[in-house]
Protein backbone atom coordinates (compact mmCIF):
# COMPACT_ATOMS: atom_id res chain seq x y z
CA UNK A 1 0.00 0.00 0.00
CA UNK A 2 1.14 3.70 -0.89
CA UNK A 3 -0.04 6.05 1.63
CA UNK A 4 -0.16 10.06 0.21
CA UNK A 5 -0.61 12.78 3.09
CA UNK A 6 -1.41 16.45 1.82
CA UNK A 7 -2.31 19.12 4.02
CA UNK A 8 -4.20 22.16 2.77
CA UNK A 9 -6.12 19.73 0.84
CA UNK A 10 -9.68 21.62 0.62
CA UNK A 11 -9.19 23.67 -1.90
CA UNK A 12 -6.13 24.90 -4.59
CA UNK A 13 -3.55 23.25 -5.25
CA UNK A 14 -3.64 20.77 -2.63
CA UNK A 15 -7.27 19.46 -3.81
CA UNK A 16 -5.33 19.41 -7.34
CA UNK A 17 -2.83 16.73 -5.81
CA UNK A 18 -5.76 15.06 -3.62
CA UNK A 19 -7.76 14.73 -7.22
CA UNK A 20 -4.67 13.78 -9.57
CA UNK A 21 -3.01 11.14 -7.60
CA UNK A 22 -4.31 8.17 -9.52
CA UNK A 23 -3.25 5.22 -7.76
CA UNK A 24 -5.66 2.42 -7.03
CA UNK A 25 -3.10 0.89 -4.38
CA UNK A 26 -2.78 3.76 -2.69
CA UNK A 27 -4.39 6.04 0.60
CA UNK A 28 -5.10 9.41 0.57
CA UNK A 29 -5.28 11.29 4.10
CA UNK A 30 -6.27 14.78 3.37
CA UNK A 31 -5.57 17.52 6.63
CA UNK A 32 -7.36 20.91 5.81
CA UNK A 33 -9.93 22.63 8.15
CA UNK A 34 -12.69 22.01 6.39
CA UNK A 35 -13.94 19.41 4.52
CA UNK A 36 -14.90 20.98 0.98
CA UNK A 37 -18.20 19.54 -1.08
CA UNK A 38 -15.32 19.28 -4.27
CA UNK A 39 -13.01 17.05 -2.13
CA UNK A 40 -16.21 14.81 -0.95
CA UNK A 41 -16.59 14.09 -4.64
CA UNK A 42 -13.71 13.42 -5.03
CA UNK A 43 -13.85 10.86 -2.72
CA UNK A 44 -16.94 9.69 -3.78
CA UNK A 45 -15.66 9.03 -7.45
CA UNK A 46 -12.00 7.69 -6.29
CA UNK A 47 -11.22 4.19 -5.79
CA UNK A 48 -8.36 4.61 -3.78
CA UNK A 49 -8.93 5.22 -0.01
CA UNK A 50 -9.63 8.75 0.89
CA UNK A 51 -9.85 9.93 4.85
CA UNK A 52 -10.07 12.96 6.38
CA UNK A 53 -8.63 15.08 9.35
CA UNK A 54 -9.96 18.18 10.00
CA UNK A 55 -7.82 20.61 11.80
CA UNK A 56 -6.54 23.84 11.91
CA UNK A 57 -2.98 23.63 11.02
CA UNK A 58 -2.07 26.95 12.51
CA UNK A 59 -2.82 25.94 16.20
CA UNK A 60 0.45 23.57 17.00
CA UNK A 61 -1.66 22.83 20.29
CA UNK A 62 -3.35 20.54 18.06
CA UNK A 63 -0.79 18.85 16.52
CA UNK A 64 -0.22 15.90 19.02
CA UNK A 65 -4.12 14.93 18.40
CA UNK A 66 -3.53 15.31 15.02
CA UNK A 67 -0.52 13.32 14.28
CA UNK A 68 -1.93 10.41 16.45
CA UNK A 69 -4.65 10.30 14.27
CA UNK A 70 -2.78 10.39 11.29
CA UNK A 71 -0.42 7.80 11.70
CA UNK A 72 -3.13 5.48 13.45
CA UNK A 73 -4.38 5.16 9.44
CA UNK A 74 -0.91 4.07 8.22
CA UNK A 75 0.30 0.53 8.88
CA UNK A 76 4.06 1.61 8.32
CA UNK A 77 5.28 -2.02 8.22
CA UNK A 78 3.44 -2.99 5.33
CA UNK A 79 3.52 0.30 3.37
CA UNK A 80 5.33 0.08 0.32
CA UNK A 81 5.99 4.06 0.11
CA UNK A 82 4.48 7.41 2.17
CA UNK A 83 4.67 10.83 1.08
CA UNK A 84 3.85 13.44 2.67
CA UNK A 85 3.20 16.72 0.77
CA UNK A 86 3.15 19.68 3.07
CA UNK A 87 1.14 22.06 0.81
CA UNK A 88 -1.22 23.95 3.72
CA UNK A 89 -0.21 28.01 3.95
CA UNK A 90 -0.92 31.36 3.74
CA UNK A 91 0.15 34.55 2.30
CA UNK A 92 -1.34 36.78 4.81
CA UNK A 93 -0.47 39.01 6.63
CA UNK A 94 -0.06 41.27 3.26
CA UNK A 95 1.77 44.33 5.20
CA UNK A 96 4.69 45.67 5.42
CA UNK A 97 7.41 44.88 8.62
CA UNK A 98 5.84 47.23 11.72
CA UNK A 99 2.46 46.84 10.56
CA UNK A 100 1.27 43.09 11.27
CA UNK A 101 -0.17 42.26 14.52
CA UNK A 102 1.44 40.25 16.61
CA UNK A 103 -1.27 37.41 16.28
CA UNK A 104 -1.02 37.45 12.77
CA UNK A 105 2.50 37.01 12.74
CA UNK A 106 2.45 33.94 14.87
CA UNK A 107 0.05 32.44 13.30
CA UNK A 108 1.51 32.89 9.66
CA UNK A 109 5.36 31.08 11.27
CA UNK A 110 3.18 28.51 12.57
CA UNK A 111 1.13 27.63 9.57
CA UNK A 112 4.00 28.35 7.32
CA UNK A 113 7.45 27.08 8.67
CA UNK A 114 6.56 25.32 12.32
CA UNK A 115 3.87 23.23 11.65
CA UNK A 116 5.49 21.78 8.18
CA UNK A 117 9.19 21.02 10.08
CA UNK A 118 7.13 19.39 13.41
CA UNK A 119 4.78 17.08 10.77
CA UNK A 120 8.34 16.29 9.14
CA UNK A 121 10.06 15.51 12.27
CA UNK A 122 7.01 13.11 13.34
CA UNK A 123 7.47 11.43 9.94
CA UNK A 124 10.98 11.20 9.94
CA UNK A 125 10.19 9.56 13.94
CA UNK A 126 7.64 7.47 13.63
CA UNK A 127 8.60 6.01 10.00
CA UNK A 128 11.74 5.01 11.39
CA UNK A 129 12.96 1.28 10.56
CA UNK A 130 10.55 0.91 7.87
CA UNK A 131 11.56 -0.48 4.31
CA UNK A 132 8.92 1.80 2.29
CA UNK A 133 10.56 4.53 0.65
CA UNK A 134 9.54 8.00 2.25
CA UNK A 135 9.36 11.12 0.53
CA UNK A 136 8.55 15.00 1.99
CA UNK A 137 7.74 17.44 0.12
CA UNK A 138 7.35 20.97 1.05
CA UNK A 139 5.56 23.39 -1.00
CA UNK A 140 7.53 26.64 -1.58
CA UNK A 141 7.47 29.87 -3.47
CA UNK A 142 9.77 32.03 -5.86
CA UNK A 143 9.13 34.55 -3.00
CA UNK A 144 11.81 32.70 -1.07
CA UNK A 145 14.54 33.63 -3.13
CA UNK A 146 13.76 37.06 -3.50
CA UNK A 147 12.44 40.09 -1.34
CA UNK A 148 8.94 41.03 -2.35
CA UNK A 149 7.19 44.09 -0.30
CA UNK A 150 4.49 43.60 1.97
CA UNK A 151 5.74 39.76 2.03
CA UNK A 152 8.27 40.32 5.03
CA UNK A 153 6.65 37.10 6.82
CA UNK A 154 5.93 35.12 3.62
CA UNK A 155 9.37 35.34 1.83
CA UNK A 156 11.26 34.77 5.30
CA UNK A 157 8.83 31.43 5.78
CA UNK A 158 9.17 30.06 2.79
CA UNK A 159 13.64 30.69 2.72
CA UNK A 160 13.28 28.80 6.06
CA UNK A 161 11.61 26.23 5.25
CA UNK A 162 13.71 25.62 1.53
CA UNK A 163 16.52 25.10 3.92
CA UNK A 164 14.65 22.86 6.10
CA UNK A 165 14.30 20.60 3.21
CA UNK A 166 18.26 21.19 2.25
CA UNK A 167 19.63 20.22 5.86
CA UNK A 168 16.99 17.01 6.01
CA UNK A 169 18.14 16.23 2.76
CA UNK A 170 21.67 16.22 3.85
CA UNK A 171 21.11 14.56 6.75
CA UNK A 172 19.26 11.74 5.08
CA UNK A 173 21.90 11.61 2.10
CA UNK A 174 24.75 11.02 4.85
CA UNK A 175 22.58 8.15 7.04
CA UNK A 176 21.62 6.74 4.20
CA UNK A 177 17.92 6.16 4.53
CA UNK A 178 15.12 5.71 2.53
CA UNK A 179 13.76 9.15 3.22
CA UNK A 180 14.02 11.83 0.52
CA UNK A 181 13.31 15.60 1.60
CA UNK A 182 12.48 18.08 -1.62
CA UNK A 183 10.65 21.29 -2.00
CA UNK A 184 8.74 22.40 -4.99
CA UNK A 185 7.48 25.55 -6.45
CA UNK A 186 4.62 25.82 -8.19
CA UNK A 187 4.78 29.70 -9.63
CA UNK A 188 1.74 31.83 -10.27
CA UNK A 189 -1.03 29.78 -9.96
CA UNK A 190 -5.31 30.61 -10.19
CA UNK A 191 -5.85 29.81 -6.28
CA UNK A 192 -8.04 31.67 -3.34
CA UNK A 193 -4.27 33.30 -2.54
CA UNK A 194 -3.78 34.83 -5.57
CA UNK A 195 -7.25 36.48 -4.91
CA UNK A 196 -6.30 37.08 -1.33
CA UNK A 197 -3.15 39.20 -3.23
CA UNK A 198 -5.42 41.00 -5.59
CA UNK A 199 -7.59 42.14 -3.00
CA UNK A 200 -4.63 44.04 -1.03
CA UNK A 201 -4.08 47.64 -0.98
CA UNK A 202 -1.35 49.70 -2.78
CA UNK A 203 -0.40 50.54 0.51
CA UNK A 204 0.10 47.16 1.94
CA UNK A 205 1.43 45.20 -1.56
CA UNK A 206 3.39 47.63 -3.65
CA UNK A 207 3.60 45.01 -6.51
CA UNK A 208 -0.46 44.45 -6.50
CA UNK A 209 -0.91 45.69 -9.78
CA UNK A 210 1.59 43.19 -11.17
CA UNK A 211 -0.70 40.47 -9.94
CA UNK A 212 -3.68 42.04 -11.07
CA UNK A 213 -2.06 41.95 -14.18
CA UNK A 214 -1.32 38.13 -14.21
CA UNK A 215 -5.10 37.58 -13.76
CA UNK A 216 -6.25 39.93 -16.16
CA UNK A 217 -3.97 38.43 -19.05
CA UNK A 218 -4.64 35.09 -18.16
CA UNK A 219 -0.97 34.37 -16.92
CA UNK A 220 -2.26 32.23 -13.93
CA UNK A 221 -1.60 28.36 -13.80
CA UNK A 222 -4.45 25.82 -12.85
CA UNK A 223 -3.95 24.40 -10.33
CA UNK A 224 -4.70 20.96 -11.88
CA UNK A 225 -1.89 21.66 -14.50
CA UNK A 226 0.50 22.64 -11.18
CA UNK A 227 -0.41 19.02 -9.52
CA UNK A 228 0.07 17.10 -12.44
CA UNK A 229 3.70 18.25 -12.63
CA UNK A 230 3.99 17.60 -9.28
CA UNK A 231 2.64 13.80 -9.36
CA UNK A 232 5.12 13.46 -12.21
CA UNK A 233 7.79 14.67 -10.48
CA UNK A 234 7.10 12.39 -7.40
CA UNK A 235 7.08 9.62 -9.83
CA UNK A 236 10.48 9.95 -11.06
CA UNK A 237 13.85 9.44 -9.79
CA UNK A 238 14.59 12.79 -6.67
CA UNK A 239 17.16 14.84 -5.70
CA UNK A 240 17.38 14.55 -1.93
CA UNK A 241 17.66 18.22 -0.51
CA UNK A 242 16.64 19.82 -4.14
CA UNK A 243 14.41 23.16 -4.50
CA UNK A 244 12.63 21.77 -8.24
CA UNK A 245 11.18 24.87 -9.54
CA UNK A 246 7.53 24.42 -12.23
CA UNK A 247 9.67 25.59 -14.57
CA UNK A 248 12.06 22.98 -14.86
CA UNK A 249 9.58 20.68 -15.81
CA UNK A 250 7.44 22.25 -18.55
Amino acid sequence: MNYYIVTGASRGLGEAIVNEIDDQNSAIICLSRTVSSTLKKIAAEKQAPLSFIECDLSDIQQLPIVLNQLFSQININHAQKITLINNAGTVNPIKEAGSAKHEELVLHVHLNFLTPILLSEAFIEKTKGTSASLVIVNITSGAANRPVPGWSAYCSTKAGLNMYTKTVGVEQEEKQTKITSIAFSPGIMDTYMQGTIRNATKDEFSSIEQFKEYHEKGMLRSPSFVAKKLINLLSSSLENGRIYDIKELI
